[in-house]
């Protein structure tokens, strides 16, 4: 640990807590590249830890996207090697922990209102040991307003010292002080984590840290860092001993993964290279997530096209129709470059399916933005999409904007977004009536638990009858009814 991070490494004893946190600047972390990133291959468990968690068990709620659930693996993964058992109910846990999301107002409010029931159960159960962590433990307001109003938490620490897990328990047993562990300077490269993974069927390998872009909205950059990519050679080990283990999809995870690579000085090896090497790896699906159109090269396109295991789904977030907006939200590209991107897809890639995000309501986007957005989804025709209501976050250069947008308009214009995509969407899914597709069984479906659900390689779910012993296999469903959000199927003998 370096001297900035051990002043940020602290039991908390006093009211004045400003100085531990320094608050989100732009300037600052922009000229934050020049810092090093050190790579571990070292990592163990300090014989002084170890049997810590005998006879005790751990909770661990994940909140956000799949780089939080990554995280929760490794997470979950130490805790084990510690001695403690993971159980799904809180109330019987001797450790609970949250790990959390930041990337929207709601998320944040969910947290929060955990936190607070978490009050009662302290009370009760006063050796209990309560942690908050992931990418809200980053933001110095919220950290502040746990301390303030929060006591019964015990341990806050943040998304660059989760290897660092055991020591902050050790922490917290010996303190009768709230522990906080949130570190500044962004995390170096640690491998050799253990990892506990949901299931033997999909796996998540992360291929790097962080993001550069600073779009204007999102608070990623300041609660995950700069972009810091794993070493190829560590990457494909990983994703050969899932194949060995009979993995059926590994998802490459990044914040920015299209920018994996660009960060090394002593090789020239992208995304592209990446993929290119993994997709000789005897593992049926290879994916990736998330992209930045930005990033997307040429290179990159090529060897998706060459099929095999690199399955043809692409996620590609636009944000906004708008050339006005996306420069707003700098996100350094316009309407017609991103048009231009998704051209060279289709024609290297005729049956892609693609999926994106939009943001709607973003500060001051007028009617005629709007329906700008609304006119590059047709003209793209997306399979689906996610989409949002602008949310401030503190700190951000968006959130200092003015906007003079009411609520009301925002969420007519969402509506209206939500008709169309869900219009489009059950037209695509159409298409696939009387097909015989490839289907990835994961399990039973949500709804009924006597009817299989997987995903075909366009990320199309389909639920469908079958035996329980396709679980974890890749069977031949035809498709007897489409839907807006799925597939009904009936299994191909």
């Amino acid at each position: 640990m370096n001297e900035q991070q051990r002043k940020q490494s602290t039991v908390i004893k006093d009211k004045d807590y400003s100085h531990y946190f320094g608050a989100p600047s732009l300037k600052e972390a922009k000229s934050r590249g020049k810092a090093s990133v050190e790579y571990h291959h070292d990592f163990i468990i300090p014989d002084e830890f170890r049997g810590m968690g005998e006879g005790k068990k751990f909770y661990l709620r994940t909140y956000g996207c799949q780089m939080n659930t990554h995280d929760s693996e490794v997470m979950t993964g130490i805790f084990m090697a510690l001695g403690y058992v993971e159980t799904d109910d809180m109330t019987d846990a001797d450790v609970a922990l949250l790990n959390t999301c930041a990337i929207r107002e709601n998320a944040e409010n969910k947290v929060f209102g955990e936190i607070g029931h978490l009050k009662a159960l302290k009370r009760t159960r006063p050796d209990m040991l309560i942690g908050i962590c992931g990418c809200m433990s980053q933001e110095e307001s919220v950290v502040n307003k746990i301390m303030q109003k929060h006591p019964q938490v015990d341990m806050i620490f943040g998304t660059h010292n989760i290897h660092r897990l055991a020591n902050i328990l050790n922490d917290a047993y010996m303190s009768k002080e709230m522990v906080v562990e949130v570190w500044s300077k962004e995390g170096d490269v640690i491998e050799n984590l253990p990892k506990v993974r949901n299931g033997k069927i999909k796996a998540w390998v992360n291929i790097m840290y962080g993001c550069d872009k600073f779009c204007t909205y999102c608070i990623v950059p300041y609660t995950r860092g700069k972009e810091r990519s794993r070493r190829p050679e560590d990457i494909i080990q990983e994703v050969r001993l899932l194949a060995a283990e009979g993995y059926k999809e590994v998802t490459l995870l990044g914040q920015n993964v299209n920018a994996y690579g660009k960060d090394f000085e002593d090789i020239n090896f992208g995304l592209g290279d990446l993929m290119d090497e993994i997709r000789t790896i005897d593992i049926s699906r290879i994916r990736f997530t998330t992209s930045h159109p930005r990033d997307f090269d040429d290179q990159l396109v090529e060897v998706l096209a060459k099929g095999g295991n690199l399955m043809d789904h692409i996620h590609l977030p636009v944000q906004s129709g708008s050339s006005e907006i996306l420069k707003k939200m700098s996100r350094k590209y316009n309407r017609e470059q991103y048009l231009e991107l998704v051209e060279k897809i289709k024609k290297a890639i005729p049956n892609v399916a693609l999926t994106t995000d939009i943001i709607v309501g973003f500060p001051n986007e007028s009617d005629e933005q709007f329906e700008e957005t609304l006119s590059l989804y047709r003209e793209v025709s997306y399979d689906l999409a996610y989409t949002f209501i602008y949310s401030p976050r503190e700190g951000t250069p968006a959130a200092a904007m003015e906007d003079n947008i009411p609520m009301t308009v925002k969420k007519v214009r969402l509506q209206r977004l939500n008709n169309l995509v869900n219009e489009i969407a059950l037209e695509k899914n159409k298409a696939f009536e009387g097909q015989v597709v490839e289907v990835l069984v994961e399990g039973t479906s949500q709804k009924n638990h006597a009817v299989l659900a997987g995903y075909t390689s366009k990320q199309k779910l389909v639920n469908f009858n079958g035996p329980t012993e396709s679980i974890g296999k890749i069977v031949k469903v035809k498709i007897t009814k489409a839907k807006t959000w799925s597939l009904d199927g009936e299994i191909v003998e």
